[in-house]
């Protein structure tokens, strides 16, 4: 976590512990990446209305401030000034709860990711295995919020959801395989750091099984099938309003940009870019922004599969795909 001698010399000056000054840095970054959270979230939420309006050849929020940049605002405070509405049979712990476990997964598998040469909370070895393992936490928040609302469709939307994330988990694990075998290490500074050439040349199928798993994983357009709007009214948050809404939002987003920062670093090259070294976290920026256009592109263009075509697609059509890749990486390896 230390990264500098003078941090060091603070810390055996003024006697303090090496465990209390990393502990402290850490929460000092964790808040300054949640406070960037937010502000991507609102940043994202505007891009979505805007890209949405061009493929649909209208012109998205215009009247709140300048081309609408203050409607984010007003929605803001429209979701948090709400009543908090509160099911009668609802389990009123596990209802609680849910929010915060569809939302912490995402946020916390942030603070392994690495967007400069040193601009990470926290480096660890298994990186990318700590990344992959969080979002099982999101996948209990979706149960406890479809069971604990005591809804029937939001209990449906919950199942259809365990089901497809659980699904999607298999091929997107598979899929980064032939990443780690020609990086040689799940640390993701260090699978950045091995990019030469960018591994979306080398491994196209693994880029291609990734991100259509990245959208399963996410919820998003066309694999939404757990909010279905014409079928569970809501899908598994039914139930919530207000500020316990926003938390299921915020999740969406923060997974949307958890996911896109992770295609960065395994597939184009982490924070590699022309010019100085100070502009690394500039080009990380761009690349992630880019992955997320081409997601809400996809969203805005594609129809909704059924669930049976979303089940095929995952367990027929994705994990053969992701097998073959790391069968075809391991044999250009060895040959």
């Amino acid at each position: 976590m230390l990264s500098s001698s003078s941090l060091l010399q603070f810390a055996s000056h003024n006697g303090m512990p090496i465990w209390v000054l990393n502990t402290s840095i850490a929460l000092i970054m964790s808040l300054v990446v949640f406070a960037l959270c937010g502000l991507g979230v609102l940043i994202l939420v505007y891009m979505e209305r805007k890209v949405a309006a061009d493929m649909q050849l209208r012109w998205g929020p215009m009247h709140v401030g300048w081309h609408g940049v203050l409607q984010l605002i007003a929605d803001s405070v429209k979701l948090l000034s709400k009543e908090d509405i509160f099911p009668r049979n609802a389990d009123r712990w596990i209802f609680r709860l849910a929010p915060v476990l569809v939302f912490l997964p995402a946020f916390i598998g942030l603070m392994v990711m690495p967007i400069g040469p040193h601009l990470v909370v926290q480096d660890l070895n298994v990186g990318l295995l700590y990344v992959l393992a969080v979002p099982a936490i999101g996948v209990a928040g979706v149960i406890m919020a479809g069971f604990g609302s005591y809804n029937k469709y939001a209990i449906l939307g919950s199942l259809r959801s365990a089901a497809q994330m659980v699904s999607y988990e298999v091929p997107r694990a598979l899929s980064i395989l032939g990443v780690v075998m020609i990086a040689g290490s799940a640390k993701l500074t260090a699978i950045v750091g091995t990019q030469h050439a960018w591994y979306i040349f080398l491994q196209p199928i693994g880029f291609v099984v990734f991100l259509v798993s990245t959208l399963a994983e996410t919820n998003r357009v066309p694999f939404d099938l757990p909010e279905t709007e014409s079928e569970l009214v809501n899908g598994y948050h039914t139930e919530y309003s207000g500020t316990r809404f926003l938390f299921f939002l915020f999740g969406e987003y923060i997974a949307l940009i958890a996911g896109s920062a992770l295609a960065v670093v395994l597939f184009l090259g982490g924070w590699h870019g022309p010019g100085p070294e100070f502009l690394a976290p500039v080009w990380f920026l761009i690349k992630m922004f880019a992955i997320i256009y081409l997601a809400m592109w996809i969203r805005w263009t594609l129809p909704r599969f059924r669930i049976d075509q979303v089940m095929d697609l995952g367990w027929k059509v994705l994990l053969p795909l992701a097998l073959l890749n790391v069968l075809i990486t391991g044999l250009i390896m060895v040959l």
